[in-house]
């Protein structure tokens, strides 16, 4: 065999230095494996029998005529992305005083609330970027975020009027001050609506959620939800403590009879000591996580009713089609200064809201600053550079482009550094293991979107 031919045919086979490096994933199953080449994040489900079959075969040789389609396709969503949406802070002020909550306690009690023109004036700068940099048609989003954004609800609304043909906007609230004139705005200009509830009765939602005075405001939340549950661009969040994290299957139940069609049950973060003192034990976290996902599926099959888990449905996207994620936190740089970026009360701009609270990570400010300028700012580049192959465990990963090790936030918070794994490493492992049985099983459109699989294009398929 000469030279030429060596190179040609050594391309084929796997785990010989040459070819792709395929790992085998136990996914809990008696009778199937997840087979996974982690570059290209790259997977076939295989019969535990025939795995050698698998990876000396076709499989291998296919793989092979498509790395290049591969390689160019997740080098495009990891590096190729511009941003596309802000999360906004029109003030600092909260009327609640949350355990677990990212931002200085300080800020929230004490904090500066954004005027009319200084709020439209923030919009017409970023219109103004956006109409550089988005070319297709496509509008930005603006989310309005936390602290409590309907503190700031005349500006917030003024600028909602203003910019309505600029911007898809969305406000994260947490319901108390959701009355009926506000809903009635926010729904007739289409604005979609996050909030947050943390348990089924007041004794656990209010655990942690709870205003200055220590008083938590369940029952207005619920009527809250119950007044949205028919709008389309409507959510509910869940933060799973270790409080509330056994309750997460009969939240699946409270939410399905209350009409919600999308919840997030998203583990707390642990940016700061509140947060990590509630933090869900891995093993707690994965298993009533898991029996809530269960459950969720026993009641589609029963009603026809989703309660489309959107974390979950996401991780799940992610290795369907790594394109198809609408989340960009499970992959590796997250989307934080990439795919989105967060403007403070001061117009200070950060990579994610998360990093609000950590000064060294100010990019620059909106108002002084030229945004170009500040996306390219070293604050930013230490965020939008963290790849998950730079440190371990996570470089030897096989699952590490299904999980990208978030969120850089919590994690500089929790070990000192953004080169670390996530504290929720156990879980994210078991979460993506549940998905491919969920594909095993050929029940992805239980959890996902209506609409997903017109999202998701088939680039390969191996049987």
């Amino acid at each position: 065999m000469n030279k030429e031919q060596l190179s040609q045919s050594t391309s084929l086979y796997a785990n010989t230095g040459y070819g792709p490096h395929f790992s085998v994933l136990d996914i809990g199953l008696s009778d199937k494996v997840a087979v996974v080449e982690p570059d290209m994040a790259f997977w076939a489900l295989t019969d535990k029998d025939a795995i050698q079959e698998a990876l000396s075969g076709s499989l291998v040789e296919d793989y092979c005529k498509q790395t290049e389609d591969f390689q160019e396709e997740m080098e495009h969503l990891r590096f190729g992305l511009t941003p596309s949406a802000v999360y906004f802070n029109p003030t600092e002020l909260c009327n609640f005083n949350c355990t677990y909550c990212y931002l200085p306690e300080d800020m929230r009690r004490d904090g500066k609330t954004m005027t009319e023109d200084e709020l439209c004036d923030a919009l017409a700068r970023l219109s103004d970027y956006f109409g550089k940099t988005m070319t297709n048609g496509a509008k930005p989003q603006i989310i309005f975020h936390g602290s409590e954004p309907m503190i700031a609800k005349t500006p917030m609304f003024a600028g909602i009027e203003k910019f309505e043909d600029k911007f898809l906007f969305g406000v994260q609230t947490n319901a108390t001050l959701l009355d009926e004139e506000a809903i009635s705005f926010l729904t007739a200009h289409n604005v979609g609506i996050g909030i947050s509830l943390d348990g089924p009765s007041p004794e656990i939602g209010d655990n942690a959620r709870k205003n200055w005075d220590g008083t938590g405001a369940f029952d207005s939340v619920t009527r809250a939800l119950d007044r949205l549950s028919g709008y389309p661009a409507f959510n509910v969040i869940t933060t799973v403590t270790s409080a509330n994290v056994h309750t997460l299957p009969q939240m699946v139940d409270f939410y399905h009879n209350h009409g919600v069609n999308v919840v997030m049950f998203n583990p707390v973060r642990v940016t700061r000591e509140g947060g990590q003192q509630l933090k869900p034990d891995n093993k707690a976290m994965t298993k009533y996580f898991c029996q809530a996902l269960d459950r969720t599926y026993e009641l589609y099959e029963k009603t026809g009713q989703k309660l489309v888990v959107a974390n979950f449905a996401n991780v799940l996207a992610a290795i369907t089609g790594p394109t198809g994620r609408r989340l960009m936190c499970d992959i590796s740089p997250c989307g934080g200064g990439r795919c989105f970026f967060a403007v403070s009360t001061q117009g200070d701009v950060f990579p994610c809201s998360e990093f609000i609270g950590f000064p060294e990570f100010k990019g620059g400010n909106l108002y002084q600053d030229n945004l170009d300028t500040v996306l390219k700012s070293q604050p930013f580049k230490d965020v939008t550079t963290r790849k998950v192959e730079d440190f371990q465990p996570c470089a030897d990963c096989a699952i590490r482009h299904f999980c990208g090790a978030p969120c850089p936030a919590e994690v500089k918070a929790f070990s000192g550094n953004l080169n670390a794994p996530s504290p929720y490493c156990e879980f994210y492992e078991e979460q993506v293991r549940y998905a491919f049985r969920v594909i095993a099983h050929g029940r992805e459109d239980a959890y996902m979107w209506d609409g997903w699989q017109e999202e998701t294009e088939l680039t390969f398929n191996w049987a």
